[in-house]
């Protein structure tokens, strides 16, 4: 069967967060699917198949780490978003259905692909005992998400810090439902982003998670009540990064970013 890797939220190679994407014709059981996502070994692997017409969605779609299956995964979506658009399969707006509801993706004249996420609720809380320490960095911040997500948004000081922090991962995994969200507002607000972030998910099997989608729909609300504004672009990445920009329109959130296929081959399983 036809296997790819897709790099999205970047328009170059090498750059961004890869995924592995696999169409098929049904999903067979969990336990090949977990074997084949742990053999590609990215962040996720998406695995997708046509559901009949007239439904409410246009495909199914399931994510997996190396280590687990998750709610909700914003660049894979994305990845197989441009494997259906770029090979013909689909055209205009694609409806997946998804443990977190319906996801559409929309293919933009301009090259890009429109995801349309849940909005995550934002809830405040106390630091966990020892996320500093883990994280290597004082938090100004602290909130919860929501379900599908369940990640702890922490905003730090500034850019600098996000971009400088080298967390104990080991130290990390228990805090959090899937990850731990480090945020600040960026340098330059002005220029070509407006705020920093980088994901770590060592409870999903992912120590650093590139240019995390799903956390975006957490990041854009909270960034957008502190700028006034409901599009934003966030920088996100350490040794490869990416940009997402982001819409906000109330209980949705419109995620938007470049993908490229860097792998297309056959898988032999």
């Amino acid at each position: 069967m036809r296997i790819r890797i897709v790099d999205a939220f970047t328009d170059q190679p090498f750059s961004g967060n890869p995924a592995g994407v696999l169409l098929l014709d049904s999903f067979p059981e969990d336990a090949w699917l977990q074997r084949v996502a742990a053999e590609v070994n990215l962040s996720e692997t998406a695995f997708a198949h046509p559901l009949p017409p007239g439904g409410e969605a246009d495909w199914a779609l399931r994510w997996f780490t190396p280590a687990t299956e998750v709610d909700m995964c914003g660049h894979a979506t994305l990845a197989t978003a441009h494997v259906l658009h770029t090979t013909g399969t689909a055209t205009g707006t694609v409806r997946f259905a998804a443990r977190c509801g319906i996801l559409l993706a929309t293919a933009e004249t301009d090259g890009t692909i429109t995801l349309d996420f849940p909005t995550s609720s934002l809830t405040p809380v106390a630091a966990p005992e020892g996320l500093a320490a883990a994280l290597g960095a004082e938090p100004v911040a602290v909130h919860d998400t929501a379900a599908h997500i369940g990640d702890l948004v922490v905003e730090l000081a500034d850019e600098a810090t996000v971009r400088g922090l080298t967390p104990d991962f080991a130290a990390l995994r228990t805090l959090s439902e899937r990850g731990i969200i480090a945020t600040a507002v960026a340098d330059d607000p002005e220029g070509g982003y407006q705020f920093v972030s980088r994901g770590f998910f060592p409870a999903v099997g992912i120590d650093e998670d590139p240019v995390t989608g799903s956390a975006h729909t957490a990041l854009a609300p909270y960034w957008s009540r502190r700028f006034g504004r409901d599009d934003l672009t966030g920088f996100q990445g350490g040794a490869r990064t990416g940009l997402v920009r982001t819409r906000l329109r109330g209980e949705r959130t419109l995620l938007n970013g470049h993908a490229v296929t860097v792998v297309d081959g056959e898988l032999h399983a």
